[in-house]
């Protein structure tokens, strides 16, 4: 099993490296951390809290995923937030500027794949599919 690191707020620019981006005390976070180092997926862990958001890979995963998926809007955070702001998010520039100032309004974990992928939110069974799709010859 791996031990995930620490990783500097543009590490996912190197390629080959699998970067989990997140909140540590976040549930869906925990058990993606989890499942990857059961899995022995190699991969470093940003955390949203002590590193910040690296602001240029914010559009990065709009493009990849849509803003839409990328903004959790069911989450505590969002709700927190004034009527102005939420309504303010119309697009993928004004959601950003919410995600910069409140990371916590991100969809939880963010994965910047070694493969490239981008994904957002764990789910299991989802990722035991793709991890065997990417172990067939």
């Amino acid at each position: 099993m791996s031990t995930p690191t620490r990783t500097p707020a543009h590490a996912a620019a190197r390629p080959d490296t699998t970067v989990l981006y997140g909140i540590p005390n976040c549930d869906t976070v925990k058990k993606a951390r989890a499942w990857l180092a059961a899995q022995g997926v190699a991969h470093q862990f940003h955390d949203f809290k002590k590193q910040g958001v690296p602001a240029d890979r914010l559009p990065h995963w709009a493009d990849a995923v849509g803003w839409e998926k990328l903004l959790n809007r069911q989450g505590t955070t969002w709700r927190k937030l004034d009527a102005d702001t939420q309504a303010a998010v119309h697009d993928a520039g004004s959601a950003a500027e919410v995600m910069r100032a409140q990371p916590s309004v991100i969809k939880r974990p963010v994965v910047e794949w070694a493969d490239g992928r981008i994904t957002v939110d764990f789910n299991e069974a989802d990722w035991n599919e793709a991890a065997t799709a990417r172990s067939k010859p």
